[in-house]
């Protein structure tokens, strides 16, 4: 009876924290914020602050560029510990950087010298 008792318990509380584990940028409070690893009282004030400002973020190209210390790196771990940015998680595919990349060919390759005669 114990064990059941004890398997509904765990049941429980990993069923709480997978409904508590994704927090929208968009929607989330200062509270909501902090509780995501690796932000804290600082960024979180500096995410609320850009949402006021600038309203909510689009995508996470948008959040990474208006808040500062983001990048595709920090991005992909907020991602993981459950933020999402208009309901999304962050792709890890360079978001940021892959419009920009599109448009330019790729450089040629330099030909090979020619062997030195001796």
């Amino acid at each position: 009876m114990i064990r059941k008792l004890m398997l509904a318990v765990a049941a429980l509380v990993a069923a709480m924290s997978m409904a508590f584990a994704q927090v929208d940028v968009n929607k989330a409070d200062a509270a909501a914020l902090d509780s995501v690893k690796g932000v804290g009282p600082s960024t979180s004030k500096l995410i609320l602050e850009e949402r006021t400002k600038g309203g909510e973020f689009k995508d996470w190209a948008d959040f990474s560029k208006r808040v500062k210390g983001v990048g595709d790196k920090r991005a992909a771990k907020l991602s993981q510990a459950g933020l999402q940015v208009a309901g999304k998680p962050f792709d890890g595919a360079g978001a940021a950087k892959a419009p920009a990349a599109a448009g330019k060919p790729a450089p040629a390759a330099k030909p090979a010298a020619a062997p030195a005669k001796m």
